[in-house]
């Protein structure tokens, strides 16, 4: 089952960049999606070896902007192990 919607994009950090140069990468994923189907969408998309996946999902942070307070929106962070050798171009 291919759903293109499973990876919204790359979470861009310095922690991640760093993280690239050892084979390591850090996407924003829909909430719903799977260890499975991202290393899957992962492998078909970029057409390379994933290793291993781990997920998490990220807590609101209160933010204040004036006398107003709000929260951020969570999300779900796959952090993607490639192969040895295996890169994504960004």
């Amino acid at each position: 089952m291919r759903n293109p919607d499973i990876i919204i994009g790359p979470v861009i950090t310095e922690k991640s960049y760093l993280e690239q140069k050892r084979g390591i990468y850090t996407f924003k994923v829909r909430k719903s999606a799977t260890k499975p189907q991202i290393k899957h969408e992962i492998e078909t998309h970029f057409g390379v070896k994933v290793l291993n996946v781990n997920t998490l999902i990220t807590k609101p942070k209160d933010k204040r902007v004036g006398k107003y307070t709000g929260k951020t929106k969570t999300y779900k962070k796959a952090i993607v192990t490639l192969a040895q050798g295996s890169s994504i171009e960004m």
